[in-house]
């Protein structure tokens, strides 16, 4: 796995709350960008996705991606917190991914029943 689960709580009422790592010798750093490696936004929903997955939540995939805001670059090795929150609609979720209290990235995510 190209970062590291370091804490998952599923609280109930369709709420998330996780700590990752994103690991220094991840492929996503590899040739993004040469001697400044950073995180993709890409990966960042990535990480969301599997964490939906990871708790049981219905869906195989992203359908729709909607207000994502991206403030702060990740860099390899930066501890994130996670929180993804179900709204009133079916298959969409909330998050928000900080690091040392700073936004990293927010927005609302819409999962698939079938990814195909």
């Amino acid at each position: 796995m190209w970062y590291s689960l370091l804490d998952f709580k599923s609280l109930g009422q369709g709420e998330i709350r996780a700590q990752v790592m994103v690991n220094n010798d991840s492929p996503w750093f590899s040739g993004h960008f040469p001697d400044q490696p950073i995180l993709p936004g890409i990966a960042q929903l990535k990480m969301v996705a599997d964490l939906l997955a990871r708790a049981g939540r219905p869906g195989q995939g992203i359908k729709r991606l909607n207000r994502v805001k991206f403030k702060k670059i990740v860099k390899p090795g930066e501890r994130l917190e996670i929180q993804v929150a179900a709204t009133a609609t079916a298959g969409l979720y909330s998050f928000r991914i900080s690091h040392e209290a700073q936004d990293v990235c927010s927005g609302m995510m819409t999962l698939a029943d079938n990814p195909y």
